[in-house]
């Protein structure tokens, strides 16, 4: 537990710090571009690049995990194959969406902008190939270098988020020949996908190092038995994707007003990044989780580590959930006024988060045992939901219907993996300590939509009242401020 805890802190350096970098941009588009429709337009195109990211790793990464532990005297030969094998598919990938770019920017309603396809082309395909990598590195437990280049991947795209839309714009009023040989003020939106592509190459190259550490020596026999493990996880991978993106892909089809779609959508899209913070939570965790599941299943007290985890991970995705809603008041501030009216979707989608996160925790079964199908139906189970309720209700209802859509989405995988995994793999999972968890968090949150005074101050007073009984509850239930390193020194 100390060294998951550890590695997934490691690991979160990386993936919160960088998330909620990433998540500062959201603040920058929402002022910066001309309105919704314009913010609708990237989280459009990036739920596509979401979707494409998992079909071209196609699971390769849990199937590197999977064989490298099997074998550890050949890991860097499994190491290898893989990435032949995301290289060779990645660079088709790449040559098509350059080759066809008009095509398909007419199919997506962007035929001004062919541009957008081949630049989100060549970054897809980069980052499938980077995805075997920085598995690698989790292989090889070196958090710190994953966290590191993580990192720097983030901050490039920052600068040049910013430099394109903050700092260009008051250059071509201050000293417009500086940069109007290369800069175009109508490009807008367009801006954002060319940091996108210097981010990508620059991390691609800092990753060399690590790309020539692997044994290029194509073994048909052991691939296939790579493409056998990971293929059911491409299906898993692709409806999981789909289920958070799916929403975001379709919502220009199901609004009969083009303008209005792609507007609603820039709201959507805008609220639901307030809510990735759970998601943050929940892929720092994965990140340290994957790795350890693997190499603690000969252990004999694996299965009360895999309970351990899961309650902490509730425990801690609670407290995040009630942090996030209790203050919503002060996170919307980072967003314009004109975005507010899509708050409502943000408890929801938080939860949603949460069950995904659990279902994660539970998908340890048919890893272990080999039986990846079951994730593969599970997941598909989800898409058939998530489509469902979103063609539907979102002419009816638009953005709302596709928070509730993800949430019960979520939920029913959550609980279809549990029935079934009890029956392969019992684990003896806390549910008590769950429960009581779950239901303190459900109330004390109906108990934050009753505080409404006049005096906002006042308002988040009460709400941190609330938050205390929380943390009460757990330092004294499950988390003693004893038990931990360094405050220990302090408290008895």
């Amino acid at each position: 537990m100390k060294k998951l805890a550890k590695e997934t802190a490691i690991y979160g350096v990386s993936s919160i710090m960088g998330k909620f970098l990433n998540w500062m941009l959201v603040p920058l588009y929402t002022f910066t571009l001309e309105n919704s429709s314009d913010y609708g337009v990237v989280v459009n195109l990036y739920a596509w690049t979401a979707l494409l990211l998992v079909v071209l790793t196609y699971g390769m990464e849990t199937g590197f995990f999977r064989f490298a532990n099997k074998d550890k005297d050949n890991a860097d030969k499994v190491y290898g194959n893989s990435l032949i094998a995301v290289g060779f598919t990645s660079l088709i990938f790449a040559a098509v969406c350059v080759v066809f770019s008009e095509y398909i920017a007419t199919l997506m309603g962007y035929p001004e902008h062919s541009e957008y396809i081949s630049m989100l082309g060549l970054v897809v395909a980069m980052d499938a190939f980077g995805a075997i990598p920085f598995a690698y590195l989790r292989f090889k437990s070196r958090p710190i270098k994953f966290a590191s280049l993580k990192l720097l991947m983030i901050f490039v795209n920052i600068f040049f988020n910013i430099f394109f839309l903050v700092i260009c714009p008051w250059l071509m009023i201050k000293a417009p020949a500086t940069i109007d040989w290369f800069y175009n003020p109508h490009y807008g939106v367009g801006y954002v996908f060319v940091a996108n592509v210097i981010q990508t190459v620059v991390v691609t190259l800092a990753l060399i190092p690590e790309i020539l550490k692997a044994k290029f020596q194509l073994d048909w026999s052991l691939l296939k038995q790579v493409l056998r493990y990971s293929l059911p996880l491409l299906v898993l991978g692709v409806a999981g994707i789909m289920n958070q993106t799916l929403d975001k892909i379709i919502f220009p089809y199901l609004i009969s007003n083009p303008d209005l779609a792609k507007s609603e959508l820039g709201i959507y899209g805008a609220c639901f990044k307030i809510s990735m913070v759970m998601m943050m939570f929940t892929q720092a965790f994965r990140y340290a989780y994957e790795p350890f599941i693997f190499a603690q299943h000969k252990d004999k007290n694996s299965n009360e580590a895999y309970a351990d985890a899961m309650k902490y991970f509730v425990v801690f995705s609670y407290l995040i959930f009630l942090g996030m809603v209790f203050y919503l008041d002060v996170f919307k501030l980072l967003i314009h006024h004109d975005y507010w009216v899509g708050l409502k979707v943000v408890p929801i989608v938080l939860f949603s988060y949460i069950f995904q996160g659990v279902f994660f925790n539970l998908s340890l079964w048919y890893k272990l045992v080999d039986k990846t199908m079951y994730g593969a139906w599970f997941s598909v189970l989800g898409l058939v939901i998530t489509l469902a309720i979103n063609i539907i209700f979102v002419p009816i209802f638009s953005y709302i219907a596709s928070a509730w859509a993800a949430f019960a989405c979520y939920l029913i995988m959550m609980l279809v993996s549990y029935y079934v995994g009890q029956k392969h793999m019992p684990i003896k999972y806390d549910l008590k300590s769950i429960g009581l968890y779950t239901l303190v968090t459900v109330v004390l949150f109906f108990l934050s939509t009753l505080i409404n005074t006049q005096n906002n101050m006042l308002n988040i007073v009460l709400k941190s009242m609330l938050m205390l009984i929380y943390l009460v509850l757990l330092t004294k239930r499950d988390f003693p401020l004893n038990k931990i390193p360094y405050l220990n020194r302090f408290i008895k």
